[in-house]
């Protein structure tokens, strides 16, 4: 995992972060982003998990952002050498 400082809002949304998606037994949807530690929501549905976890993502971020913590990145938003 990769952790970076002083990068702003918009890059971070950029990133291409993985979102789990768990079917409950109610019909729920729970979602999680495990790389951001906290990051979950759940939804009615399926979409409605979707829209939920980008919400918590953004309100996830920008609490990082203001408290000035490290953020972690998706392997894949490495940058080769």
């Amino acid at each position: 995992m990769t952790q970076m400082k002083n990068k702003n809002l918009t890059y971070y949304l950029s990133l291409p972060y993985t979102i789990e998606l768990t079917p409950d037994e109610d019909g729920y949807w729970f979602a999680e982003i495990s790389l951001l530690d906290g990051c979950m929501t759940n939804g009615n549905s399926r979409e409605d998990a979707l829209a939920m976890i980008d919400d918590a993502k953004r309100a996830w971020l920008e609490t990082a952002l203001s408290l000035g913590l490290n953020i972690p990145e998706p392997e894949t938003a490495k940058t080769p050498r």
